[in-house]
This record gives C-alpha cells, sequence and structure tokens, in this order.
C-alpha cells in the first residue's frame, strides 16, 4: 500500500485538482462507473489495513475521552466498509447527472438554445469525525464529474489517510487521474482556511459536521457554500396519533443511531395525548433507556425527567437524551419548530390528514415526515446512493444532496452565422 503524502501546500493540490477536472469531463459514464467498481473491491479487499488504521484514531479518541456518540461516528468495522463500498456500487447504477438537455429551443433568427447539466468543477469538502464521508464524497464527486479535494478532520487522520491511499491505488487501474482525489493530510488549522479563500481553483466549498465547523465555514468562505446544517430534529404527536405508530415512530428515531444527524432529538407532544397515554409512554422510555428533559407538564407525568432549559431545546443530543415539550395544539407545535429547529428534518404523527397537511405546508425544513420516522433523511435511505450531505439552505440544492446537487447547467448556443 502506497503511504499517502504529508503535502502542506493546499493551493498546489487544489491546481492539480483543477486539471483533474478538466480530464474527468472528457470521460464516459462507463469509465466513471468503471472507476467506482474498482475502488469498491480495492476498499473490500483492504479492509484489515482501513481497520488498523482507524484503531490508531480509536485510541486516540480514548484518551482524550472523547464522547461515545463521537466515537460511534469515527468507528469503523468490516460491515462498515462493506457499506460504503457497496454505496459506490449503487453511485454507479444510478444515472449520470452531467450531459443532460435539460431544455432546448430555437428562438425566431434560427439559433439553437440548449440548456445541458455540466460538473460543478471542484469540490471542497471539510468535516468531522466520519470516515464514511471520505468515500460517499469522493464516490458521488468523480461520478458527477467533478473533483474533490477533502479535509478531514484530525481525529479521524489516519483512518482517512489509510482511505485515500487505497482509493489512490485503485485509481491508477482506471481512467480517472489520481489527482482528481486530493486529501489535506495536515493537521494545521491554516490548511483548512486556505480552501475558504481559493475561488480561483475551488467551485464550491460543502462542510460537514457540527454547528461551530459549518458556521465557521459560512461565516469566512468567500468560496461559494453548500451549507448543510446540524439535525436538532423535531416529532410532533398530535391529539390522534395512533398510539402505537407514535411510539414506535419516537424510539426508531430516537433509538436507531442516536449519533447521526437526522436522530431525533425533541419530542412534542399535545397535552392531550400525553394525559391518556403516559403509562405506555413512560415504559417506552424506560425500555429504551431514554433519558427525558422535559417542561413542567411533561415532568408532572414522567417520572425521573429533568427539568428542561432553553439549551435542551436547542440541543442537537446526539445520545439517548431527548426533550419533551408539551403543547396544545399544532399550531404550538409549529411555533416551537420555528424557533428551535435547523431546517433538518420534522415529523407529525397524526390521522388528520387537514392536520398533517398544515404541518408539511407550514414547517420550514428541508425534510418532512407524516406517520414516519426521520431517520429516511439519508441519501442512500431515498434511493440516492451515498449523499455528500444534507443541506439545509434554500438556493441551488435543499435536503439529501446526491449526484443531481453537484452539477449545475450551461448554455449552448448553435447558429449560422448571426449577430446581433
Amino acid at each position: 500500500m502506497s503511504v499517502l503524502k504529508e503535502q502542506t501546500n493546499v493551493e498546489a493540490q487544489a491546481i492539480e485538482a483543477k486539471k483533474a477536472a478538466k480530464k474527468l469531463g472528457l470521460l464516459s459514464t462507463e469509465e466513471k462507473n468503471e472507476a467506482l467498481h474498482v475502488i469498491a473491491d480495492s476498499l473490500e479487499q483492504n479492509f484489515q489495513y482501513i481497520l488498523d488504521e482507524n484503531e490508531k484514531d480509536l485510541q486516540n479518541g480514548r484518551e482524550q475521552g472523547y464522547e461515545e456518540a463521537f466515537m460511534d461516528r469515527l468507528a469503523l468495522s468490516k460491515a462498515r466498509i462493506a457499506d460504503f463500498a457497496e454505496g459506490l456500487r449503487q453511485v454507479a447504477v444510478l444515472e449520470d447527472p452531467t450531459g443532460n438537455t435539460v431544455s432546448s429551443w430555437t428562438l425566431d433568427n434560427g439559433l439553437l438554445v440548449e440548456k445541458v447539466t455540466v460538473p460543478l468543477g471542484v469540490i471542497g469538502m471539510i468535516y468531522e469525525a466520519r470516515p464514511n464521508v471520505t468515500v460517499d464524497a469522493t464516490g458521488l464527486a468523480l461520478k458527477s464529474g467533478n473533483a474533490i479535494v477533502l479535509k478531514g478532520g484530525s481525529s479521524a487522520l489516519s483512518s482517512n489517510k489509510a482511505i485515500v491511499s487505497v482509493m489512490h491505488d485503485a485509481l491508477k487501474a482506471t481512467k480517472i487521474p489520481q489527482e482528481a482525489v486530493q486529501f489535506i493530510a495536515s493537521t494545521d488549522r491554516e490548511a483548512t482556511k486556505q480552501l475558504f479563500t481559493m475561488k480561483e481553483h475551488i467551485d464550491v466549498l460543502i462542510p460537514r459536521g457540527g454547528g461551530s465547523l459549518i458556521n465557521a465555514v459560512v461565516n469566512n468562505a468567500t468560496v461559494p457554500v453548500l451549507e448543510t446544517g446540524v439535525g436538532n430534529c423535531h416529532l410532533y404527536i398530535d391529539v390522534e396519533a395512533d398510539v402505537e405508530k407514535a411510539l414506535t415512530i419516537l424510539v426508531n428515531a430516537k433509538t436507531d443511531r442516536p449519533a447521526v444527524c437526522n436522530s431525533l432529538e425533541t419530542a412534542i407532544i399535545h397535552k392531550e395525548w400525553l394525559e391518556k397515554n403516559a403509562e405506555q409512554l413512560i415504559q417506552t422510555l424506560r425500555d429504551h433507556t431514554i433519558t427525558v428533559h422535559g417542561d413542567e407538564t411533561a415532568l408532572s407525568f414522567i417520572p425521573n425527567a429533568t427539568l428542561a432549559n432553553e439549551e435542551d431545546w436547542a440541543n442537537e443530543y446526539l445520545s439517548l437524551d431527548l426533550a419533551v415539550k408539551t403543547v396544545k395544539n399544532v399550531e404550538e407545535a409549529i411555533e416551537h419548530i420555528d424557533q428551535y429547529g435547523t431546517k433538518h428534518s420534522e415529523a407529525i404523527v397524526t390521522e388528520n390528514k387537514t392536520t398533517a397537511k398544515q404541518f408539511m405546508n407550514l414547517v420550514d425544513a428541508s425534510a418532512l415526515y407524516h406517520n414516519a420516522s426521520t431517520r429516511f433523511t439519508d441519501g442512500g435511505a431515498l434511493g440516492f446512493g451515498a449523499e455528500i450531505g444534507i443541506s439545509t439552505q434554500k438556493l441551488h440544492a435543499r435536503g439529501p444532496m446526491g449526484l443531481p446537487a453537484l452539477t449545475t447547467v450551461k448554455f449552448l448556443m448553435s447558429g449560422n452565422g448571426q449577430v446581433r
């Protein structure tokens, strides 16, 4: 296995990526797909090398006292490596998002106008402790004809270097140049800041991680940013909610994988529903060791709950802690989400279609659910293959960002000597 060079000249790497992006634009869909399969096979074949390097990061995390949720995002296994390799194969099956004619028309003077999809160019990816992002982002970038410059967090440095080394070796057997995948191995924060201002080389930045990272990129970058968001996700249990559906969805959204951004952080419960079903709710919370931080009404029904404060309503726990807010109607639920939500994923459980429609129409979020778990806000779960992030902004792309989000358009005009 080749050793990834400790490059610190971020600008030089970005320039190499830009040159490689030009070559990517000449490749066929079949050549890009073949490369993804080669990378996927290589990741699976070299899983032990990746796990050995991942263990270095995990050991460092244990020494640093990282929280359990953080360690879960950092940890790899043979099964997880197989999962993100399979994600690459799923991306290969998807339709190529580039070179498609969105629309075309002919002007009165005979000039043919075509609007076609093209790659963004060079993507700068800044992320924290998820080594799988290294693979997911690379696969989506290459399939959509983009080069990528990766800057992972220092906590996953050994894991990411190993993964990129495997991918670089795999690319030697493909038509895609190794330079299309750049990894900034430096832990110097100045290296990250360099990415923020290289508009001449980087076409878009995508931050993926906690609120402090995202805010740092959004507030300081001069390069255009595709903003992803933290997930303070809510579940509103309406007065007309089916008990079994409500409890099943709550448990899945909170406990299936608490450390991810689409997990449930706040349950908003109609007071009348709580009064009728408190016993079943309490038992469910106990069975799944969920710790409740509730308002005064919630505390009067749920034993061992602690009184919630402003921090609890805004917190992305990423653990088995759950904030519980009681309301009198759907309007109060929406008001609470408007105040504390992060525009990520919000859900309602109700058998009343009118109430559901009101919730779905008025709540401002990238993904909304009626009688379903927020855990489906994921590129793979929604059929996109891997995802490069979940956009909570409203320009260009919103929600889980798959291949189409990594393209833009250009207008092609064909004439026969027309002048104006």
